[in-house]
């Protein structure tokens, strides 16, 4: 594709962006491609799935009556052809081919020459673009690129308007729709049902993220926005005079253009007007620095094309400061349901977590760090929804079905009951699993398998206690990290310790040195990578960093003063070197610590985690330096899988039901009973039943989990016996399908009367 050719399809692509809606976009992709072209003929297409048709939507070249009226269906005509075959259909004389249509109010009899392109979004047809020709001839390979190119992007436009719901995109935008319920299908990230409303948690001074919202009072907002003005003005000054020996006056020009740019008269009187229409001043400056960024942007001048970043910066500032002062946050009731784009589990932690109702985000997967965390908390999770219209939904009424990762926005009444009644039958449930509280896990033929507790909260400890855990699994020592602005002290550490180690007094904890990379960042330290997955993580940045693994093991080591009980667990490892540098830097804190303390300090146990395939394979060196070995089964079959766990568009893929981890778990197994070494499985895979059956049948007598699944999973081991459960295992273990696979396991489950472990049999269709 030429550079001119990438020049235009950055226009169109832009303008349609800064359009107004789907129907103004397709207006837009016709009349752009056909003049970009030179074509006689552009049209769109749209599949409408309930009819089974294809609906001529936008055309420049036909008769414009034709549009929203002209329909084929979806094996007709050539435009159906191209949705049939999923694939380009390029004719240098269309009027010949087998499958060519004549439609005589399109007044398409006098062109010959076709090129049709399919819109296809995660592999389902869209719609079709055609281009057409008086004149018989074949359309070039860059005309093909150029065409499949912008079919991509307009494919997610289509997609979204389908999504919404609050238009119909065979239909003119009509406001009386935008109340219509809708439901949206994300991943599942942990259990449950919610009824309530919706609370936008954005990120600060991010233009994109500020959602639509009227002003409840427009003098109040009138005032903020003066405020910020004034106070971004002051702050531009200020960097003006704080520049003036180091940049040289054209330099410094920039400071100059933003305090013209903020005079009453120009960007404020803009806002102003926005906020005067009823928009919140947040919302306003968004709708604002949008405008002035969309016509920076289809400018032909390359120096105004690159003002674009300045302005951004602008609007941010002034965003930043209206947040500041920001009086109009809703309070979090046990009704809020808080939805983002990405929630972090540093904002997640920090708000009253006792009182959300549920949580939604458009991005995300199902085994996320923030995920886990919030199923430690027994709240409902919905994640890679991605087509969930975050900005519109403040204050929504939405239902939440974590179960079957459902979304629901303005859900009408029986569908409100429907779901009540599941609610009544989810705390019957409750009561029911209470009584496991007290009981220990051991299968009908006498098997005991000991249940720990995965901790990181308080919260986590006292209901990990209150249901019975024999010991900590797994403590995420990363989370005390992720709740401060700086890397906690060595003393500070201590206490944080001390309280998990008290709590499971004459019990194991088994704590894990700070793991962050990935999907664990910490606000204060930044890791910027383009495959965070297989970065700078884990035990690879802590051993690059003695000075902080040192401090953590050293306040570790003080906190197991008298009680014996700490265990240290080593994330990422990849090889035998990393494992004995650790060690070496264990001796020599443990030596140091006890001198300094005058007293004799047990020696804890060390263990790996299970993480990397390559250690399935190399089991026999590491069993002679560590103590005991642990799964962490999200992270292990993410590698298995080469699928990011954090990835919606894949979350598919990922699977704790995969033939390939099934096995490589049961060889896992079997080779560290050879080194006669302990082995536990802290992912989530051993807070599943359905799962957890399959791990104790291969011979893993330790599971570690979120205690919000610990009643479920003792209740589970309480009710099948270790030779039921073996037999299941061979009956799935050799089956190539995942799907299949959970599917044999659920009918097992029902058979053994643990309905309530299948949710599917309560749920319904939205």
């Amino acid at each position: 594709m030429s550079n001119m050719q990438l020049d235009t399809l950055r226009r169109i692509v832009q303008e349609i962006n800064a359009s107004g809606g789907l129907h103004e976009s397709l207006e837009i992709m016709v009349n752009q491609v056909s003049a970009a072209m030179d074509v006689d003929v552009c049209s769109i297409y749209l599949l409408d799935e309930r009819n089974q048709c294809y609906v001529l939507m936008a055309t420049k070249g036909l008769n414009p009556e034709a549009v929203g009226t002209v329909s084929l269906q979806s094996g007709e005509g050539l435009v159906g052809l191209v949705g049939q075959r999923e694939e380009i259909v390029n004719l240098d004389n269309a009027a010949q081919h087998t499958r060519y249509a004549y439609f005589p109010q399109t007044g398409e009899e006098l062109y010959h020459s076709f090129l049709g392109v399919p819109v296809m979004y995660r592999r389902r047809v869209m719609g079709v673009l055609v281009v057409q020709n008086k004149a018989p001839q074949d359309f070039s390979e860059a005309a093909e690129s150029f065409l499949v190119t912008l079919c991509a992007q307009l494919s997610g436009l289509i997609a979204h308007a389908h999504a919404v719901g609050n238009i119909d995109v065979f239909k003119k935008v009509s406001s009386s729709n935008i109340a219509n319920y809708k439901t949206f299908k994300g991943v599942s990230g942990s259990g449950g049902i919610a009824l309530g409303r919706a609370i936008i948690l954005y990120p600060p001074a991010d233009l994109s993220a500020v959602p639509d919202r009227e002003a409840e009072d427009i003098s109040q907002e009138l005032n903020l926005l003066h405020q910020a003005i004034t106070s971004v003005r002051t702050e531009i000054q200020s960097l003006d005079e704080k520049m003036k020996d180091a940049l040289m006056a054209e330099e410094r020009a920039l400071f100059s253009v933003f305090l013209r740019m903020l005079d009453e008269n120009a960007l404020p009187a803009e806002i102003q007007a926005e906020i005067k229409d009823g928009i919140w001043a947040q919302g306003a400056v968004k709708r604002v620095i949008d405008k002035h960024i969309s016509l920076f942007a289809q400018m032909e001048d390359d120096y105004l094309r690159e003002r674009v970043s300045d302005l951004k910066d602008l609007g941010r500032r002034i965003l930043a400061s209206l947040q500041e002062s920001d009086p109009s946050h809703r309070e979090i009731s046990s009704e809020s349901i808080l939805i983002g784009e990405e929630i972090s589990t540093a904002a997640l932690v920090e708000l009253p977590v006792d009182k959300i109702a549920a949580i939604v985000t458009s991005e995300g997967a199902a085994n996320s760090h923030m995920v886990i965390v919030a199923r430690a908390l027994g709240i409902p999770t919905v994640v890679g929804v991605t087509e969930l219209p975050i900005n519109t939904l403040d204050d929504v009424e939405m239902i939440v079905d974590a179960y079957q990762g459902r979304v629901t926005i303005h859900p009408p009444r029986r569908l409100r009951q429907r779901y009540k009644e599941i609610q009544k039958e989810e705390e019957e449930i409750a009561k029911d699993l209470k009584q496991y509280e007290t009981k220990d896990a051991i299968t009908p033929d006498g098997v005991p398998i000991k249940l720990f507790v995965n901790t990181g909260l308080m919260i986590d400890v006292i209901r990990g206690v209150q249901r019975g855990a024999k010991g900590v699994g797994l403590y995420r020592s990363e989370i005390p990290f992720m709740l401060r602005d700086r890397f906690p002290g060595e003393e500070e550490q201590r206490t944080i310790y001390r309280q998990q180690l008290s709590h499971f007094a004459n019990k194991p904890v088994i704590m894990r040195t700070l793991d962050i990379g990935a999907d664990k960042e910490l606000p204060y330290f930044s890791i910027d990578e383009d495959n965070s997955a297989l970065g700078w993580r884990g035990l690879r940045f802590t051993l690059d960093h003695p000075e902080i693994f040192s401090a953590q093991i050293r306040a570790m080591l003080k906190a197991s003063i008298g009680l014996n009980n700490l265990h240290i667990l080593l994330p990422m490892v990849t090889s035998v070197s990393e494992v004995e540098e650790v060690l070496y830097l264990l001796e020599r804190d443990w030596m140091a610590v006890q001198e300094e303390e005058q007293v004799k300090i047990a020696k804890p146990k060390i263990g790996i985690m299970v993480e990397v395939p390559s250690i399935l394979f190399q089991i026999k060196e590491f069993a002679q330096l560590v103590d005991f070995f642990s799964v962490g089964s999200n992270d292990l079959i993410q590698y298995l899988l080469a699928v990011d766990r954090n990835n919606p568009h894949v979350s598919g893929v990922y699977s704790h039901y995969h033939p390939a981890v099934l096995r490589a778990l049961s060889y896992l197994i079997q080779e560290c009973q050879k080194y006669d070494k302990p082995i536990s499985v802290c992912g989530e895979m051993a807070g599943d039943p359905l799962s957890a059956i399959l791990l104790i049948a291969m011979g893993f007598n330790t599971l570690s989990m979120s205690s919000s699944n610990i009643l479920r999973v003792r209740k589970a081991i309480c009710h099948v016996s270790l030779e039921d459960a073996e037999q299941l295992l061979q009956d799935v273990i050799h089956l190539d399908n995942p799907l299949v696979v959970k599917s044999k396991i659920e009918h097992f489950f029902r058979q053994h009367g643990l309905h309530d472990m299948v949710k599917t049999d309560r749920l319904i269709s939205a």
